[in-house]
């Protein structure tokens, strides 16, 4: 079982570390969702930290219909995550009207590489069928695909998360995440059948920042390793 943490700070990226974690997916302002890490962050959790890390490359908060230029600017986010040895990128684009924009998608695959890249939970918002959304991504090249199975929530999602489980088996990793905690993660991978889960094990500071907390990673490995 993979595990990926959320972490939206240098800093949380070192509590996730020290709680056991190999892998993370790096952002900044996951109170929006999360947007695109700075370059030195990035540098930092690959060379100093030695963690797996898949960055996450929003430009903005809201919706996934980019602009011309936001476009470019995520062309140029992608190219730094290239040049610092990031592992993945993680992106997602949807059409106005809705639907997987495929066209965008191929593009940032083929600029990627050679790192993975995760679509992200922009799969959550489809107005069109997720097995059908899901054949897209795959005809896109994408490695991984984040979601909730379209719900709120990893647990509330679960069938549809098995069903995209079941019809991308051998073609693409599904990534359940969305309140995924210490408590419910072994259920979650059981009704599933995912390979991977995605979680913040985050607590909230008295300031009211975000950070991922040592511990709950720790409590989080320990639940699926019973």
């Amino acid at each position: 079982m993979n595990i990926e943490i959320c972490t939206n700070s240098r800093q949380s990226a070192t509590h996730a570390a020290a709680g056991g974690a190999e892998r993370i997916e790096l952002c900044r302002q996951l109170e929006v969702g999360g947007t695109t890490p700075t370059e030195e962050d990035v540098r930092y959790c690959v060379q100093q930290l030695g963690l797996r890390t898949h960055v996450l490359v929003r430009p903005r908060a809201g919706n996934f219909v980019y602009t011309e230029s936001e476009f470019e600017q995520i062309c140029r986010e992608v190219e730094m995550c290239r040049q610092c040895q990031a592992h993945a990128v993680v992106v997602g684009f949807l059409t106005p009207d809705g639907y997987i924009d495929e066209e965008l998608t191929r593009q940032i695959v083929r600029m990627a590489s050679p790192m993975e890249v995760t679509f992200h939970r922009a799969f959550d918002e489809i107005l069109q069928p997720p097995l059908e959304a899901l054949e897209a991504i795959i005809r896109c090249g994408c490695h991984r695909l984040l979601t909730s199975g379209c719900r709120p929530n990893a647990l509330e999602g679960a069938d549809t998360i098995r069903q995209l489980v079941e019809q991308s088996a051998g073609r693409i990793t599904i990534l359940a995440g969305a309140g995924i905690t210490p408590d419910n993660a072994l259920q979650i991978i059981h009704q599933t059948g995912v390979s991977e889960i995605h979680s913040s094990c985050k607590h909230t500071l008295p300031d009211g920042t975000i950070e991922t907390d040592t511990q709950i990673v720790r409590q989080l490995i320990k639940s699926i390793s019973q």
